[in-house]
């Protein structure tokens, strides 16, 4: 494959160009800045802003498949910056294929896309997108996948990932966030009870791109459809957040606040920030409250059946792993 990555400098889309460069595969890849770790596999390297749509045509052309994987993520700041990155961004991602008759796009969505608030518990691919959001990235995520599932036709072909809690060694969003309020002191269950959820390995979510775009062309089963992708293993939320701590050598979360008031102080923060500080992400939000005492594990029978996809390495040896790169960091 000649293949277009936008986001390929970050921790999914260096996974995924990884995989891509390890089989002989010619990538372009699309950030906002230059990064020295594509530079060693070989990659050719494009900057721009994915809402410019003159600059992610010019660095589409040419390739004949697209991993569309950029965009904004986060829980609190001003909704047109997601609007812009998530939603206009893959309108232009969907335009250069069109251009220059890309034949396949694989786009990596969220399962925040269809989180209604409410426990989602081994559900499947059937669920419908909430009326509700509580925050941007979510709603910005699902109307950007509901644009791409849309484009699905007998020129282009769409597939759409949602990935849930992508995490291991590399990762500069999840893991960082979590060892960082634990140091701090800051880091609280949310009430007793510890709710299912799963969560997928960098080297996974990887492969299911890969999968699905060898499995994707106009026409073929997956055309037009979405998955979700897990590691298959749901356990308690707070057993996998102690187990990262441990990893980190670090003590398990012994604090706890009632559901309620954290409910209620995210409501009050997003408030403030939007105010004083709407740059910035509020230490609690409703979106987080909500994610945290409810279950968040998905029926995969799809992905595996339609891609082929089996979660190679499981969540022991995952752990096992990102204890070793932690170790090698400190």
């Amino acid at each position: 494959m000649n293949a277009f990555v936008t986001g390929g400098g970050g921790f999914l889309g260096t996974a995924v160009v990884r995989r891509l460069r390890e089989r002989g595969d010619q990538v372009h890849s699309f950030s906002l800045s230059h990064h020295a770790e594509l530079d060693s596999l070989g990659v050719t390297q494009h900057q721009g802003d994915i809402a410019d749509p003159t600059a992610v045509s010019r660095a589409a052309a040419g390739c004949d498949i697209v991993f569309h994987i950029a965009a904004k993520t986060g829980v609190g700041g001003r909704f047109r910056n997601y609007y812009r990155t998530n939603v206009l961004g893959t309108a232009n991602v969907l335009a250069a294929c069109r251009h220059h008759g890309i034949t396949r796009l694989v786009y990596t969505s969220s399962p925040s896309a269809v989180f209604d608030g409410r426990d989602m518990a081994g559900v499947d691919e059937s669920v419908p997108y909430p009326t509700h959001y509580d925050a941007a990235y979510p709603k910005t995520k699902a109307i950007a996948e509901r644009m791409v599932l849309r484009a699905n036709s007998a020129s282009l072909a769409t597939a759409s990932l949602r990935p849930h809690l992508i995490w291991g060694p590399g990762d500069n969003h999840l893991i960082p966030r979590i060892l960082a309020r634990a140091r701090a002191g800051r880091l609280r269950r949310l009430g007793t009870e510890s709710k299912l959820i799963d969560s997928v390995y960098i080297d996974n979510a990887a492969d299911a791109h890969v999968l699905a775009a060898d499995r994707l062309t106009p026409g073929s089963p997956i055309a037009g459809k979405v998955y979700f992708i897990t590691q298959g293993e749901p356990i308690p939320l707070w057993d996998l957040v102690n187990r990262i701590l441990h990893a980190a050598g670090l003590g398990p979360v012994t604090r706890s606040i009632p559901p309620r008031l954290a409910y209620g102080m995210g409501w009050l923060l997003e408030m403030i920030y939007a105010m004083f500080r709407p740059q910035e992400e509020p230490p609690m939000t409703r979106f987080v409250a909500r994610e945290l005492t409810t279950a968040h594990w998905f029926d995969i029978t799809a992905a595996k059946r339609d891609l082929g996809y089996e979660p190679k390495v499981s969540l022991e040896e995952g752990l096992r792993r990102l204890a070793l790169w932690l170790r090698s960091r400190r």
